[in-house]
């Protein structure tokens, strides 16, 4: 059987048991086998090596897209340097997933742009490549969500949705008061979740106001105990860290002022 007969042969088996990926480097990895003396078995692990980094990226792009996070952003996008407030060596802690392991929870508090939800992701798409179920949602959709779900009488199945993933990442709460029953919604949801999954939230309102927020004050205070009692929290306080670019272009566009009248 010649060489060129041998290679079509196992691209074919390849194929056949949906190797797809190392038959299209089977050719490429002979080569290289060939030019480094490469043992049978090293051979053998390139060839399956490429096969499987390719089903982690598919299996990475799916879980991405089911995550619904709303833009994708690592710790390596965030400029610490323009938010002293945060501590570095902590948030890289964080994105161990010690947390997430332990069902602890992380909730980061400040005012808007400073990059609590850039954060929240971050550590979102980490858990995604550590193969950790991961779910993104707004607080407001949250609650609308979950009142349709309760108005029609199928809040149960609804809520499986956000108890079931490991990681619920739920935004923006405090941006607007709740009612009653969006309030019993939610306290429900954490209760769930209390030590069987964990949560990352990202608020703009100091805790002090969160009876204010869900309108009873009682119900807060038992909401803030599930939450906190494995939680780290972190305060971010400075500039929005939208408008870097923009203080940014503005000192560039001053400095250019100055050269060309100066």
């Amino acid at each position: 059987m010649t060489e060129a007969l041998v290679m079509a042969k196992a691209e074919e088996a390849l194929l056949e048991l949906g190797l797809k990926r190392a038959a299209a480097v089977l050719s490429a990895s002979v080569e290289w086998a060939a030019g480094h003396q490469a043992t049978y078995a090293e051979f053998l692990h390139r060839l399956l090596d490429a096969e499987l980094e390719e089903r982690y990226n598919r299996y990475l792009q799916s879980r991405l897209k089911l995550a619904h996070f709303p833009f994708h952003k690592t710790l390596a996008d965030f400029d610490f340097s323009f938010q002293p407030s945060i501590d570095e060596r902590q948030i890289r802690e964080l994105a161990t997933l010690t947390f997430i392991r332990e069902g602890g929870n992380v909730i980061f508090l400040g005012p808007p742009g400073v990059g609590k939800t850039h954060l929240a992701v971050a550590l979102g798409m980490e858990a995604v490549k550590q193969r950790m179920s991961v779910y993104f949602v707004t607080m407001q959709k949250l609650v609308a969500d979950l009142r349709r779900a309760h108005q029609e009488g199928r809040l149960e199945k609804r809520l499986r949705i956000y108890t079931q993933p490991k990681l619920l990442i739920c935004d923006e709460v405090g941006y607007l008061p709740l009612d009653a029953l969006d309030a019993a919604n939610f306290f429900r949801l954490v209760s769930e979740r209390y030590e069987h999954g964990s949560m990352i939230i990202t608020s703009n309102t100091s805790f002090t106001n969160w009876g204010t927020l869900f309108g009873d004050q009682v119900l807060a205070a038992a909401l803030l105990d599930r939450l906190l009692h494995h939680a780290t929290t972190i305060n971010i306080r400075g500039n929005s860290y939208r408008m870097k670019d923009k203080l940014k272009a503005g000192v560039t566009h001053a400095l250019k002022e100055e050269v060309m009248t100066g």
